[in-house]
């Protein structure tokens, strides 16, 4: 599918808010403190390889003087990486439910446990209940709508010198010297940089897990799980209240990610995971974290056969 044809297919969401042209340009935000990693998944024999488009740069959004065209092409790139993404930690979801239930457990499977325990931030004995509840609420995905508006402000659609330097759509921050770029202007004594990734896709990585482990994002977790124990759909308006942590700005940051949802109409790629993800076979599952075309992720594009999570 060409480029062209790939924007077409995403400005059915766009048709809304076209007539307005409005072209969100984020002001300059306190980035979350804990990312100098990709967010790199412990090994599961479950979860196959990356395939190779995962690996690829960030276009030239720049290029673009349509806003429209823009915010479709920067679309139609990020959402199948969400995808990709959120499937993936949908199988690690399932594998953890399924130790959950076993009476007893091998060497392996701790290792496991341990790996994903160390990696998001759980304190708990190993395989004890308390384990299993905290890696159940810490091991999720994010809603598309939410990760898309983050990444459209934090890095000015795909534009800003982050993004097209290091691939980091999230504003994301290391504290290693040399793990990535020194922001201009940074305060005399400061030590952080804005991480370097080697694809997007690896800066989404990062960015769930992000959400997913560090203590400022709490809420957005507790939020999450009060849906899942309703059964109600994962929002991405509802999860932003959240980020009040993400940006000095506080509530008016939160209020502009809303905005930004609502406006661009994203909660359209929240109910397109949905329908895509609710009735996979397992096996399915798989088909869909192994994906070898992108465009095949985009919306209404995917044959995978039509059972065990919802995003």
């Amino acid at each position: 599918m060409s480029a062209g044809k790939r924007a077409f297919v995403l400005l059915v969401p766009l048709i809304a808010f076209a007539i307005g042209g409005g072209f969100y340009v984020p002001d300059a935000s306190l980035a979350q403190r804990q990312s100098d990693n990709t967010g790199s998944e412990p090994a599961l024999s479950s979860l196959p390889p990356l395939p190779d488009w995962a690996n690829e740069p960030l276009p030239d959004f720049s290029q673009y003087q349509d806003t429209t065209q823009k915010k479709a092409e920067f679309f139609s790139f990020l959402y199948p990486r969400i995808v990709l993404a959120n499937s993936r930690i949908l199988i690690e979801r399932d594998y953890l439910d399924s130790l959950a239930n076993k009476d007893e457990l091998t060497e392996k499977e701790y290792d496991w446990l341990a790996q994903q325990a160390e990696r998001l931030r759980v304190d708990a004995e190993p395989g004890s209940k308390e384990q299993f509840a905290l890696l159940h609420k810490r091991l999720d995905v994010i809603p598309p709508s939410l990760i898309l508006a983050q990444a459209a402000n934090e890095s000015a659609w795909g534009t800003s010198r982050f993004a097209t330097q290091g691939n980091n759509l999230f504003g994301q921050w290391c504290f290693s010297k040399g793990c990535g770029l020194v922001p201009r202007g940074r305060e005399e004594g400061a030590s952080h940089e804005v991480a370097k990734f080697s694809s997007p896709y690896r800066s989404v990585r990062a960015y769930i897990q992000n959400l997913n482990r560090h203590p400022t994002y709490q809420l957005l977790r507790d939020v999450r799980l009060k849906d899942r124990k309703n059964e109600e759909p994962l929002s991405g308006i509802e999860l932003a209240e959240g980020l009040l942590g993400y940006s000095e700005r506080g509530e008016e940051y939160v209020e502009e990610i809303r905005a930004m949802i609502h406006y661009n109409n994203l909660e359209f790629y929240d109910d397109d995971f949905r329908s895509v993800v609710r009735n996979l076979k397992p096996g399915s599952l798989q088909q869909l974290a192994s994906t070898q075309a992108e465009t095949q992720l985009l919306p209404g594009q995917s044959s995978l056969s039509a059972t065990p999570n919802e995003g």
